[in-house]
């Protein structure tokens, strides 16, 4: 029986009609491996023979290849069975790019094929006629196939592990997560605990409490120069919740979403989740990564529809003037479907002379701006999970019905706590001025201290607790014991093993040529993670190294 389904396989693959054969260039190796079965179960294997081979030979392929099919059968596809076969007949190094193959032809084929069906039943038949046990399909739908881990948990997760495994016990600086190292102010604190006590438990409206959206609403008039309706306001578990919503909720599978570059790293997931396409637009530390009119000209199309400004930007400190949005904001009102989503996650932490402006202030751009912010970074509020959006109410109400759907509402005592963290006064009060004055303060000493080191070029942040140096005049340099440094990553895990100081590689931020590096921790750790850099970067010296100041 196993005999005749495979050669069944074998041949119905070998008899696709040639319009799809030249549309399959990889059809003959899985005619191939199909034979291959035959020709190892005519040779009469006994029994236990036979099934260890098929389970060697499913095992790895069977899995990636039905769930090719069946995405294949859910969406009515023709023509896309090559990926499939590709995923069938290679390894599982191959398997991330064959399904990225099969993605992408999933967005643009109809019909069916008669390839995929055979697959199914090839991978299918196979284990039913000789016994074997079915294996689970562990497929995932590929919207969410090919999202990517963050990196930075990456690197704190290998800083954990350095920890464990060295015996000296001298802990690894982690200037890793872009966090306060503040305590919450103690107000906010405050209030939380008497909601707690208050049995202030229970659910609450999905949108937010009235207090909550009344606060947010006065504070975007007064500091923003907003107008808003308590129905346009729309209070999440985070800004990242709000964003996220925000970007399923306005882009069409296909459409295109600009994103400069550098850029904070769960944008472009966003956007591939959303099933749109992430066009990044390259700025440059000479024009302090920002964004320009004519570089963003320079990308629309007529599928242009979003278009995120991050300012206070994560991960480089740029703060967007009022010019720079004006000259942005008179590209952007000539294309009726561009929108943009203005993260202003970091809208207080700012420094001198440099000023918060929100873009949809500017004539003409409240209509189609959906502007995100939080209560995590300015409060240090970041295990709380407080954010929220404002937007026009066409925009807000069905983003309103994807949260009522999915997480229900924000955390009640976290909802009464923002009440209070916009209660301590304009841009957060004197709580939030003496953190920001820390702030300063390190941004201060760490900005010398880089710009001391031969090679580096350093944009001085003008907001957020964050830098993002380039070292990529040390890319190429040899290091005894260690190996090459070929790139930000590897320079990352080079100041991880000898200095023991965390950082996150710039790639994962657009720029490879950088390294992000948060000063939100403490003075103390700031002054002896630079003495640890320093002590090291003699190793990194080459002698040929220009000043690249």
């Amino acid at each position: 029986m196993a005999l005749k389904v495979v050669q069944s396989m074998a041949e119905k693959i070998r008899m696709t009609p040639m319009s799809v054969q030249q549309r399959s260039p990889v059809r003959q190796p899985v005619v191939a491996q199909f034979e291959k079965c035959s020709a190892v179960i005519r040779d009469n294997l006994d029994v236990g023979e036979k099934k260890k081979f098929l389970r060697s030979q499913l095992k790895q392929r069977n899995g990636e290849a039905l769930s090719c099919c069946k995405q294949m059968e859910r969406s009515r596809m023709r023509f896309v069975g090559e990926a499939a076969f590709q995923a069938l007949d290679t390894g599982n190094s191959s398997k991330q790019r064959h399904l990225d193959t099969f993605c992408h032809s999933s967005r643009e084929a109809r019909g069916q094929s008669l390839i995929q069906r055979t697959i199914m039943r090839a991978g299918t038949e196979l284990v039913a006629t000789e016994g074997v046990a079915a294996e689970v399909d562990y497929g995932i739908s590929p919207r969410f196939a090919n999202v990517k881990s963050s990196q930075i948990l990456d690197m704190l997760a290998l800083a954990n592990e350095l920890d464990k495994a060295d015996p000296s016990g001298v802990p690894i600086i982690r200037w890793c997560a872009s966090e306060s190292g503040f305590d919450t102010p103690r107000p906010i604190v405050e209030e939380g605990m008497k909601a707690l006590q208050d049995g202030f438990t229970r659910y609450t409206d999905s949108a937010g409490i009235l207090e909550l959206r009344q606060a947010i609403c006065h504070k975007l008039q007064v500091e923003n120069g907003l107008t808003y309706a308590l129905d346009e306001i729309l209070v999440s578990n985070g800004a990242k919740q709000s964003l996220m919503q925000a970007v399923t909720t306005v882009c069409l599978p296909g459409d295109e979403v600009i994103i400069p570059t550098p850029y904070w790293a769960g944008y472009p997931e966003m956007v591939h989740m959303a099933e749109a396409k992430t066009v990044t637009v390259e700025t440059s530390i000479d024009n302090n990564f920002m964004l320009t009119a004519n570089a963003l000209s320079a990308v629309l199309t007529d599928k242009s529809r979003l278009l995120i400004i991050n300012t206070p930007a994560n991960p480089t400190g740029t703060v967007y003037t009022r010019k720079a949005l004006e000259a942005i904001a008179a590209v952007v009102v000539k294309h009726p479907r561009l929108l943009v989503l203005s993260d202003e996650i970091f809208e207080h932490i700012i420094y001198s002379p440099a000023t918060h402006t929100s873009i949809a202030s500017i004539p003409g751009m409240w209509e189609r701006t959906l502007t995100v912010n939080g209560f995590s970074k300015v409060f240090a509020m970041t295990g709380w999970r407080l954010g929220y959006l404002a937007a026009p109410r066409k925009f807000l109400k069905p983003m309103a019905k994807i949260q009522s759907q999915s997480t229900s509402g924000a955390c009640s005592i976290a909802q009464k706590a923002g009440v209070a963290a916009l209660g301590l006064g304009h841009g957060g009060g004197k709580e939030v001025a003496a953190m920001v004055k820390a702030y300063e303060e390190r941004k201060d000493f760490l900005v010398q201290r880089l710009q001391a080191l031969e090679g580096v070029k350093v944009f001085p942040p003008e907001g957020t607790f964050d830098v993002f140096p380039d070292f990529s005049a040390y890319f190429g340099t040899h290091v005894a014991g260690f190996g090459t440094i070929n790139d930000a990553e590897t320079l990352c895990r080079f100041f991880m093993k000898t200095a023991k100081v965390a950082m996150v590689p710039g790639d994962c931020f657009g720029n490879g040529n950088c390294i992000r590096i948060s000063f939100g921790s403490s003075m103390e750790k700031i002054k002896e993670g630079m003495e640890r850099i320093e002590s090291v970067m003699p190793l990194l010296k080459p002698s040929t190294l220009p000043r690249t100041k």
